[in-house]
């Protein structure tokens, strides 16, 4: 299976010959010429899954809807103010080679860059947080499996407080999650944080158990009862100020990270959608169900921690 859906022709030789364009007459950088063809590529998938096969069949509408997917899963302004620049070159090309008729981005502006506090952390301020974790006590240990699991599966803090050990299904690498509404979603897990929930379990999860009355929750407190999203906050900020990370880092941004870290890395969007849970935004009303193996193969591929 590809790591993408395969395009259609007419998007493919667009694509092909746009990036031909920017290395033999605009003679731009190989860098910046990926990152186009990275943009391009996403918005043509995006097309692509509502049934559109050239890049001269999407409209202004279309092109909107693009740009709410991404902050849908957390891609930043920054960022999107990168994706609308790809794309204003590529129907400038196109119209400018008769290929279309209309440029759909005129109307569109570039995202304000306003200054805001960072979404997402960076794979490498990521892996300085999971680093700096005290593995000495059974806290330290349920920490970096907390933490890994909220960053291998996209969760939302009152997900993790409630994941229980049953939802973990090891053998398949994948995690039940239930979300907002009870809405029960399959997400995949990697190799990484199912060996760090295997040894919480195993060296530490026991010495944390007061009762035999824990609900099978997998994060227990010291008490013996649920982590509270106050007390799972703390647990961050303090890995945060340890690992010397400056941003203003809370629960959440673990999610946008996983997602971020997904797209940037060349995931299907719609695949990332799925996995967040995001299944009622009105850009997916029209999406066919994703099969659950490609998007286990879409997280094994991309995910920068999902093979350990």
């Amino acid at each position: 299976m590809n790591a993408a859906p395969q395009l259609p022709p007419p998007l493919t030789r667009d694509i092909t010959q746009f990036t031909h364009y920017l290395r033999l007459e605009r003679g731009l950088a190989e860098t910046t010429i990926v990152a186009y063809e990275h943009d391009i590529r996403q918005f043509a998938g995006f097309l692509a899954n509502r049934a559109m096969t050239a890049f001269p069949q999407a409209t202004l509408a279309v092109a909107r809807d693009f740009f709410v997917a991404l902050a849908d899963v957390g891609i930043g302004t920054t960022s999107r103010a990168r994706y609308l620049s790809s794309l204003k070159h590529l129907y400038r090309y196109l119209v400018a080679a008769g290929r279309a008729t209309a440029d759909i981005t005129e109307a569109m502006e570039l995202p304000r860059g306003k200054r805001h506090l960072p979404d997402a952390l960076t794979v490498d301020e990521m892996q300085r947080l999971l680093d700096v974790i005290n593995l000495s006590s059974p806290g330290g240990l349920r920490n970096r499996a907390m933490l890994e699991t909220m960053y291998a599966c996209g969760l939302r803090v009152s997900e993790t407080a409630t994941l229980r050990q049953r939802d973990i299904l090891a053998e398949m690498e994948i995690v039940r999650v239930f979300g907002k509404g009870s809405k029960e979603r399959i997400v995949p897990i990697g190799l990484s944080a199912l060996e760090w929930i295997r040894r919480y379990q195993t060296e530490a999860r026991g010495s944390l158990v007061k009762t035999s009355e824990t609900d099978d929750i997998l994060f227990l407190n010291y008490r013996g009862k649920p982590l509270s999203r106050m007390g799972i906050w703390k647990i961050i900020n303090e890995a945060a100020t340890s690992a010397g990370i400056e941003k203003h880092v809370h629960p959440h941004m673990f999610r946008h990270s996983f997602a971020t870290h997904l797209i940037e890395g060349g995931a299907d969007l719609r695949a990332v959608q799925e996995m967040l849970g995001h299944a009622d935004i009105a850009t997916t009303q029209i999406y066919t169900h994703i099969d659950r193996a490609y998007i286990k193969e879409v997280h094994t591929l991309f995910h920068p921690r999902s093979r350990g």
